[in-house]
């Protein structure tokens, strides 16, 4: 009878921990198939990469003007993890170059918001009026620093500095090289800011502000 019971209670604790791992969100899970098919877009910005979960207390690249902002969201969130986030907008930011330079516009709208979606499609409109394509990739994200996170109202935004390397390429309509290097890559220095209301139900972030690093 004492087995039968220790059986139980351990069968207990492994779906417990089962569901803490598989079946709760945190707010900032990417979906599980969808972001690695590169041609369709998850909904939203779903701010989790493929890297595997950080360890118990590691902290991201942050500016110190950024910690206090940070509390506050985490305050608003409990399930908000600034080192998950950052790992994810490391992945959101390869998603919505991708899509751009593809001229994806249905996924850019699951990826961005605002003034940032109407100056991406104006572009991709006066690309192909011209007849032009990307031929880019971005070939390595070497830092990703959160510069600013604070709440208004009850939205919260995070920025957050990409440094990072791509090879970028424009062609023609048959396909010749007009612009760039097939064979080296150049160092860009972003800042994206992400935006999410903290009670919103959606635990997704949207690109909301883009600007170049000073």
């Amino acid at each position: 009878m004492t087995t039968i019971v220790v059986l139980a209670l351990v069968f207990v604790f492994v779906a417990l921990r089962l569901w803490s791992v598989l079946g709760s969100r945190t707010g900032h899970e990417q979906p599980l198939a969808k972001p690695v098919e590169r041609p369709v877009a998850p909904r939203a910005v779903p701010l989790v990469g493929s890297d595997p979960a950080p360890a118990v207390g590691q902290v991201p690249a942050t500016a110190p003007a950024a910690a206090a902002g940070l509390r506050t969201i985490a305050s608003a969130d409990p399930s908000f993890d600034a080192q998950r986030f950052v790992d994810g907008a490391r992945s959101a930011y390869g998603m919505i170059l991708e899509a751009f330079w593809r001229g994806d516009r249905e996924s850019l709208a699951k990826l961005v918001d605002g003034e940032v979606a109407d100056a991406f499609s104006h572009a991709i409109t006066q690309r192909e009026a011209a007849g032009e394509t990307l031929d880019n990739r971005l070939v390595a994200v070497e830092q990703a620093e959160i510069e600013d996170a604070r709440i208004e109202g009850q939205t919260a935004h995070i920025r957050i500095r990409f440094d990072a390397d791509v090879a970028a390429v424009t062609r023609d309509r048959d396909g010749n090289v007009v612009a760039g290097s097939t064979t080296d890559a150049i160092p860009t220095h972003d800042v994206w800011t992400f935006s999410r209301a903290v009670k919103s139900p959606d635990p997704n972030w949207m690109l909301t502000e883009t600007d170049e690093a000073a």
